[in-house]
């Protein structure tokens, strides 16, 4: 019942809200928010589990696939269409799925999140298969677009994966990971966009983040797979080039004309002096790790 969940509870704290001054409110809010990093770190070692499952089918050539409703949905969408400019993926290899379809994002499609059968058809529409990861994120935990969702993927044999805010949660009994983060009630009860959105955003930046790295598109710190589609992207690329190699800007420039824009093979030119066809030949060799690529490139100098 939708009482007993934490996320629907009453805040103790916040009982007077509309008799708050702005800065005991904003204080009250900040302080509340400031629990949501903790919450976060106890789930630490089932995130972990999540992301070696979403590296392991991403390396088999499967995909990221996010679904929720609402809030929920829209954090998974946001994280899915961050990573093409991020880390260079395809667009269909991380996907964000929200309940109502895509038009739900700006515009609330009322009853969408309660139809089982919308979760089912939609991973069916993208043509699921098991070397797929699902990620069903739902605050309540009991979602019936997330619920048909996971089951549905289950059925297909992809892993899937649960991020809820309420222990024992109904998601959680179907995945095969589940994430449950206790953030305890918030400040205005039941609205979910608050620390249990805050909360969702935190893992899904974990999980798309050190999936990536376990790609191999990042060096050091440095997102070596950026695309450089504006202005802004593009002088970032030729500083991660500067930043990876210890070189001068004229020859980032320059090496990045030759790699058509590509921070990853530029740089492994410059720390190699190796060609631009070398480059992405070695790079392949060795799923994109760039430290591999060179000591590779430089054996064979």
């Amino acid at each position: 019942m939708l009482e007993n969940l934490t996320t629907e509870a009453r805040n103790e704290r916040t009982m007077r809200l509309d008799e708050m001054d702005v800065t005991e409110l904003l204080t009250v809010m900040n302080e509340e928010d400031a629990k949501v990093a903790g919450a976060v770190k106890k789930e630490i070692p089932k995130i972990a589990q999540a992301v070696t499952a979403i590296t392991e089918s991403l390396k088999k050539g499967g995909r990221l696939i996010y679904m929720g409703a609402g809030t929920s949905g829209r954090i998974g969408l946001l994280d899915a269409v961050e990573c093409p400019p991020t880390f260079g993926t395809s667009p269909d290899q991380v996907v964000g799925l929200i309940a109502g379809g895509s038009n739900a994002f700006i515009k609330a499609v009322e009853g969408a999140e309660d139809r089982a059968e919308l979760g089912r058809i939609d991973l069916q529409n993208l043509e699921l298969t098991a070397k797929d990861a699902v990620v069903g994120i739902a605050a309540s935990g009991r979602t019936p677009y997330v619920i048909g969702g996971l089951e549905y993927a289950k059925q297909m044999g992809a892993k899937t994966i649960s991020i809820s805010c309420n222990k024992n949660a109904v998601i959680s009994t179907i995945s095969d990971i589940a994430i449950e983060i206790e953030n305890g009630p918030e400040v205005l009860t039941g609205s979910t966009r608050l620390k249990a959105g805050t909360s969702q955003k935190l893992v899904c930046n974990m999980l798309s983040t050190a999936s990536m790295i376990g790609l191999g598109k990042v060096y050091g710190n440095l997102m070596v797979d950026v695309q450089p589609t504006n202005e802004k992207l593009a002088d970032r690329a030729k500083r991660i080039v500067m930043e990876a190699t210890g070189c001068d800007a004229s020859t980032a420039e320059n090496t990045l004309r030759l790699t058509e824009g590509k921070p990853k093979p530029a740089i492994l030119m410059i720390l190699t002096g190796c060609s631009y066809e070398v480059a992405l030949e070695k790079l392949e060799e060795n799923q994109g790790f760039i430290g591999k690529a060179a000591k590779s490139a430089t054996a064979i100098r």
